[in-house]
């Protein structure tokens, strides 16, 4: 299985002439920034050094519906990153795409989803418009120029994970026939307009890890639409393998976020499953942390990497309740940027075409 070429997305800003030959470009994912004007976090990534963000369709970040059908929307947005000297490869709707399969759809969802998502809150009608949103959104990436979504699925069968009550494989069937009836259509407008859906394997979600992966890519007939987000904090607490991942999903990595987790087990209380403590409660058995302070291998996943071939964006992630984030930003820029190191054959390649 040989990995295709990831042709980069088309870019905004000032970086569009030099994207060809720069090396990949670190972004900064918004999504725990959105408490925060848009414009504001444009200024802290750009005087960070961020090459641009992974914006987030929440806040006032982006709204997809305005960015779908208003073109003054989609210049004010793209004017606003050119000032700032940022560009973006990937947008991303995790809140919404939440709710397109989730079973139960209750009081959490109110608190995440657009509100025309939730409507009056009746289960089947936001998971249809939880759909629409999706639609919705792969329509404003392609109109911002943008070939990658980020998100989640949601699950069906998310609540049967403990396997108690006993759950015959009819059920588990189901939640993943219900993942492709629902998802298919989505995915059909993603292929219109020529975006690619990055899904992160993420608990919760239909695929959480390795062998769930595997399932949910059957389960949509591994229709090139539908990729991977690789964020390895999820594999680390769960002892799996983020490298290993790498290799064998690699015609599915889309995108790729970098976020850390540090576990917290050890003492004979922390249990992994979290004990529905809140984060940086020190009961915890793992936790997110700043990029480069957790288990999470980087530099031989930044090797696999340079070997699969990827040559999208790494996005910082920042998810770290116990560090200031102004603080752990910046940080978390230097650590990616340190060992986002060019492959060998490209340093190789350079070396010669100069005449050195």
């Amino acid at each position: 299985m040989c990995p295709p070429p990831h042709p980069r997305s088309v870019t905004t800003g000032p970086d569009r002439d030099k994207d060809a030959t720069m090396p990949r470009p670190i972004t900064l994912f918004t999504g725990q920034w959105a408490d925060l004007p848009f414009e504001e976090v444009c200024a802290l990534a750009s005087g960070w050094g961020y090459d641009g963000l992974e914006i987030a369709c929440w806040g006032d970040h982006l709204d997809v519906l305005r960015a779908a059908e208003d073109d003054s929307y989609i210049e004010e947005r793209k004017a606003l990153l050119e000032r700032h000297g940022l560009s973006v490869w990937a947008i991303s709707n995790h809140l919404n795409g939440q709710a397109v399969c989730d079973d139960p759809i209750d009081e959490r969802h109110r608190g995440m989803v657009n509100a025309r998502v939730w409507g009056d809150g009746e289960p089947e009608g936001v998971r249809r418009r939880a759909a629409e949103e999706m639609k919705l959104t792969a329509r404003a990436a392609a109109r911002l120029g943008v070939r990658t979504v980020v998100g989640f699925t949601g699950s069906k069968i998310w609540k049967t994970v403990a396997m108690f009550p006993p759950v015959p494989e009819s059920m588990i069937e189901d939640g993943y026939a219900d993942f492709a009836a629902r998802w298919n259509p989505i995915l059909d407008v993603f292929d219109e307009v020529g975006v690619r859906f990055a899904h992160e394997v993420h608990p919760s979600e239909i695929a959480y890890d390795y062998w769930t992966t595997v399932r949910a890519l059957e389960a949509i007939g591994h229709r090139g639409a539908f990729g991977l987000n690789w964020d390895p904090s999820h594999f680390v607490w769960q002892d799996l393998d983020p490298v290993g991942f790498l290799w064998d999903f690699r015609d599915r990595i889309y995108h790729v976020d970098c976020k850390d987790a540090k576990r917290q087990v050890g003492n004979g209380r922390n249990g992994r499953m979290g004990s529905h403590l809140p984060w940086a409660d020190h009961r915890r058995g793992w936790d997110f942390v700043s990029t480069g302070h957790g288990d999470v291998p980087w530099e031989a996943s930044f090797r696999m990497l340079n070997t699969i071939g990827y040559d999208g964006p790494l996005s910082v992630e920042w998810e770290d309740a116990g560090m200031d984030r102004l603080v752990g930003a910046p940080e978390a820029l230097e650590f990616v940027r340190r060992l986002a190191f060019e492959p060998p054959a490209s340093a190789f390649d350079a070396a010669f075409s100069s005449g050195s």
